[in-house]
């Protein structure tokens, strides 16, 4: 199993973080689109590090084009000599047609073209063939001398992978069809994972012709544990919090129904709407948490999510919205290494 983390979004400090999470034997290191750019940090990681990944979990496509983001992907798969992974996600409709002013429809259908229409000019690119993409949300259609970057920049590694991370079983078939990893949303649970996320992207596989032979899983990663029962509640507190922020969502509704928690959905999403963020932390009791997070000290969280994930997962990257003490990630790293 590859163990990965991530290397923040301070510009100033990533080019240390990165070259201390390679230090560490990390796998790779993924950045998320949240109040920064996730793309400029990854720039900045490759400069720095010799064989580490880097990857965006996630960059939201569709405040983007296709054109753009095959652009930005291939010149950091160029520029990290075959070390990127292309980690997308879709958000959710206000924040995309509120927050960025973009268009919203058929969320899962509009994924599948997405992705497609980016392995079509990424071909182009490669070929010299016509760029001839027509779907239902994109067209490319125009591609010149000028604006093609030279098919040379990717020799020996051809273009990064592409990743998608989703929670509902139509985002996860499209998964499993048109991309080559999936990132499991940290709202979800061991139950959800095995009987609605797996089947989902194995029906994906089978509609491309494919099996899950190479195809990547990054699995849940909330975890709370700290260096004593202090840091551990602090860390409890916290991730109460963020599991409450994600259950708000209508969208995730399905992982609280799969458990009978499904009205706790509605109360949160209330509070939600009301700005009692803090107050929604204080819904998620011990074995709602427990069921989303590994809970524990260092040394029992590797055994825990080894029997929680093991089987089904090939990558795992740490889910922990709290102040992070180095020594008891370097307990839980040695512990999964030697697993």
């Amino acid at each position: 199993m590859k163990i990965d983390g991530n290397i923040g979004i301070d510009l100033a400090t990533v080019p240390a973080s990165a070259q201390e999470v390679e230090a560490a034997g990390y796998s790779g290191a993924w950045t998320a689109e949240m109040a920064h750019d996730p793309f400029l940090p990854l720039l900045l990681a490759a400069e720095h590090t010799k064989d580490l990944e880097i990857g965006t979990s996630i960059a939201v496509a569709f405040s983007r084009s296709p054109m753009t983001l095959a652009n930005t992907a291939w010149d950091l798969q160029a520029y990290s000599k075959g070390r990127f992974v292309l980690g997308l996600g879709s958000q959710i409709k206000p924040h995309i047609e509120k927050r960025f002013s973009m268009e919203w429809s058929k969320p899962a259908a509009r994924m599948r073209e997405f992705a497609l229409a980016i392995r079509a000019i990424w071909n182009t690119w490669l070929t010299g063939d016509k760029l001839e993409f027509r779907g239902e949300f994109y067209q490319h259609t125009l591609m010149t001398p000028m604006f093609s970057p030279a098919a040379s920049d990717l020799d020996g590694f051809g273009p990064p992978k592409m990743f998608l991370a989703g929670v509902g079983p139509r985002m996860t078939e499209v998964a499993g069809e048109a991309f080559d990893g999936f990132i499991c949303h940290g709202f979800t649970t061991e139950k959800y994972l095995r009987e609605v996320t797996i089947p989902a992207l194995k029906l994906g596989r089978e509609k491309a012709g494919k099996t899950m032979e190479g195809f990547e899983i990054v699995g849940p990663s909330f975890v709370v544990t700290g260096n004593n029962d202090q840091e551990i509640e602090q860390a409890a507190a916290a991730t109460r919090k963020q599991i409450a922020f994600y259950g708000s969502t209508p969208a995730y509704r399905p992982v609280l129904d799969m458990h009978g928690w499904g009205g706790l959905q509605d109360e949160l999403n209330k509070l939600s709407k009301q700005g009692e963020w803090d107050k929604m932390g204080t819904l998620i009791d011990d074995e709602i948490l427990d069921t989303f997070a590994v809970v524990g000290e260092p040394e029992d969280i590797a055994s825990e999510l080894g029997s929680r994930y093991g089987d089904v997962i090939q990558r795992l990257s740490f889910y922990a919205p709290y102040a992070s003490n180095p020594d008891r990630w370097a307990k839980v790293m040695s512990d999964l290494k030697a697993a």
